[in-house]
């Protein structure tokens, strides 16, 4: 039988355990991944309001935000690559210092146009092939209870909410699918400079997306600085359709590890 010294000691044991494996999980979430909940339908179809991810900070190397402790021996960004055009990047908005998510469309030095909802890059077209129609239950979606946009204007709670789908291909050659309701004031824009150090990001829900279209003088994204870039999105690891994860009825089990492109 264990003495009360033993059993003292064991307890502690268990304590320095659990505080060690959160320190460890910690450290590693402030330096390599951080998890990100989807509140918004500004990236369907490519995410689903209440998509979970983790963020690979890694991609872009260290920010100042990855390193808040002192005992860190670096400050800055270091071991990072350049973001890639089509990379779905999480940053800090550069008004408001909360989280976005958004796809990378202009790099440093590149002109950005919308010319009736076609991309527009050095004055090419970013080509769009029509994909069918994205449809989906008009219905509260999320923690916030936002309702979607539809094409097909009129319709009641339940019912099918239509969308546009088209799938666009970037100079690089990567492909991704874009969603359009209607024209917009945002479908024809004037040509955006991207300053150096800088990137120009787009919600690929094209008429449910403030981003980079929007200035930050109006409380847009605007151009976004390298250093507000956190890390890059590959994967969805959980997804959950209803107000709460715990509605377990809700889970979108096709939607498990799937790659994000």
């Amino acid at each position: 039988m264990a003495t009360k010294s033993e059993k003292s000691e064991g307890i502690l044991e268990t304590v320095k355990t659990i505080v060690y494996a959160l320190l460890i999980a910690g450290v590693f979430r402030t330096l390599f991944f951080q998890p990100f909940w989807i509140p918004s339908g500004s990236m369907k179809d490519t995410l689903l309001i209440g998509d979970f991810l983790f963020v690979n900070k890694m991609a872009y190397g260290y920010s100042q935000y990855s390193c808040p402790f002192s005992i860190c021996p670096f400050s800055g960004r270091i071991l990072g690559n350049e973001p890639e055009r089509g990379d779905v990047a999480v940053f800090r908005h550069p008004v408001q210092g909360t989280d976005f998510i958004k796809r990378v469309i202009g790099l440093p030095g590149d002109k950005v146009q919308l010319i009736d909802g076609v991309v527009q890059i050095n004055g090419e077209p970013a080509p769009q092939v029509p994909a069918g129609e994205f449809i989906e239950t008009y219905e509260k979606q999320g923690p916030a209870g936002s309702l979607p946009q539809c094409k097909n204007l009129g319709v009641g709670l339940g019912a099918d909410c239509i969308k546009d789908r088209a799938t666009e291909t970037l100079p690089n050659g990567l492909s991704h699918d874009v969603l359009d309701v209607r024209m917009s004031r945002l479908d024809n824009t004037p040509v955006y400079t991207v300053p150096e150090g800088h990137y120009f990001m787009m919600g690929d829900n094209r008429d449910n997306s403030t981003d980079s279209r929007v200035a930050q003088s109006a409380l847009g994204v605007g151009f976004v600085p390298f250093e507000n870039l956190i890390g890059r999105a590959d994967r969805v690891i959980f997804s959950s359709a209803g107000r709460s994860m715990f509605f377990v009825w809700t889970w979108r089990p096709d939607r498990l590890f799937k790659a994000i492109d």
